[in-house]
Order: structure tokens, then sequence, then C-alpha cells
């Protein structure tokens, strides 16, 4: 795809998908980035694309709610003028004991990171149907793409994401008459959380292969590598340093 004067759409658009969002837009690309609560974090980042040459906006949604995926792509393309490329990475990302998850953590975590990535496709399609094709790139984790869980507490995560993986690829089997291509992106050790301590940081070091955390910046390639191909479709590749190995 020539990203000259596309436009993108990027959910949960903060650390690395600020990244994401200027990679792109150094690249060509106007940015739409909706966010739930984190305003500050979203206009700065509109404004470093804003500074780079290109066009930005700045939505406000719960996608937990199902009417929401459609109101912001309408009010992406309403202010950009179309839709070419949809990033979905909201997600919730918390620990619970298997004693501890009650029926309401199972519905937010699928609400977020399972629900809402199909709305915004189903969103989305019809719009990038008009300009003949387009790219959606979802989220998954290394962890589920790996096949196996490995930590204990977070079951609800764990399957949200591995339903990701074969949302993504049925997703790129539905919509391959239309050239739009379906992949996703399975981080590991990208950034440390926050609060990590000395200790826990050297051991994901040890970890992993490589030997160190990837930092934001190795997302944003994938994500453009996914954006710009016209034939790899349907896949889920790892940017863990090889920590899959292990």
């Amino acid at each position: 795809m020539d990203l000259a004067d596309r436009v993108a759409l990027i959910t949960g658009g903060k650390r690395i998908g600020a990244v994401v969002a200027t990679e792109l837009a150094r690249n060509g690309v106007d940015v739409a980035l909706v966010y739930r609560e984190s305003r500050a974090e979203a206009e700065e980042t509109a404004a470093a694309v804003r500074a780079l040459g290109r066009r930005a906006a700045v939505l406000q949604a719960n996608l937990a709610e199902p009417d929401e995926a459609e109101r912001v792509v309408d009010e992406a393309v309403g202010q950009l003028g179309r839709l070419d490329i949809l990033v979905n990475m909201a997600s919730l990302y918390r620990q619970r004991s298997f004693d501890d998850v009650e029926v309401s953590d199972w519905d937010a975590q699928m609400a977020v990171d399972l629900r809402a990535v199909w709305l915004c496709a189903r969103a989305a399609v019809p719009h990038m149907r008009r300009v003949r094709g387009g790219r959606i790139v979802n989220f998954s984790d290394w962890v589920a793409r790996s096949g196996r869980p490995r930590y204990a507490g977070y079951l609800t995560y764990y399957v949200a994401k591995a339903a990701v993986v074969a949302l993504t690829e049925a997703l790129a089997l539905e919509l391959a008459p239309d050239q739009i291509l379906v992949n996703a992106v399975a981080p590991g050790p990208i950034v440390a959380p926050e609060g990590i301590s000395d200790e826990e940081f050297a051991q994901v070091e040890r970890a992993t292969p490589l030997g160190r955390w990837g930092g934001e910046t190795e997302i944003a390639k994938a994500v453009l590598a996914l954006v710009d191909t016209d034939f790899i479709t349907g896949e889920t590749i790892r940017v863990d340093g090889g920590r899959h190995l292990k």
C-alpha cells in the first residue's frame, strides 16, 4: 500500500500507540486517535502527528459499549475524509487469580480485547470498500500466539488474545475478496510495565534470547510492514526478541 495521504484509525493510542501513530504520520498517513480516559496523552500524540505535517483527530470512546465503534469510525471519516487503515490496540491487562475472576471481569475483557476488535472492523469495512481496499492490524500477545498459557492469573486476558488470533484469520478470509488485508501483532517484552523492579526487569532480559527489551519502535516497524504489504494476510507476527523460543 502506498501510504501517502492515507488515513489510519488507532484505538488505544498511548505509549506504544503513540509511537505507531507518529511513525505512520512520518510515512504520510493522517491519524485518528481513540482514547477512553487518557485525553492528554492522545492530544500530545495528535500534536506530534501535526508537527510532522499530517492531520490528526482525537476521539473519545468506551469501546466496551457496542455502539461506540461505529460512532468513532464515522467521526474519523467525517473529520479526515476516508479510512484505509485500522489498528486495534485497545486492551485490558489485569491479573486475577482463578478464584477471584468474576463474570464481570470476563465480560469486560472480552468486550474490549475481542468484541471491540470485531465491531471496529465491521464499522471500518464499508469505508475501506469505498476506497477499494484497506489494512486491519489487530493486537494479540506473544504468549497467546505461542499456543499455550505460561503465567497463572491471566486467564481472561490469555483467552481473549488467543481469540484475537482466530478472529484475525477469519476476517482475513472473509475480507480477502475486497483486498482488505487483516493481520495481527503479538508483542513480547517491549516496554517494562510501571512499577517493575530492577530484578524483574533483568529477569525478562535473561529470559529473552536477544537479551533486551524491544522498545516501542519495534512494534511500529511491525505495523508499518503489515500495512505496506500487498500479499500477507491472516498472519500473527510475534515481536518478542525470540522470547517464545524458551
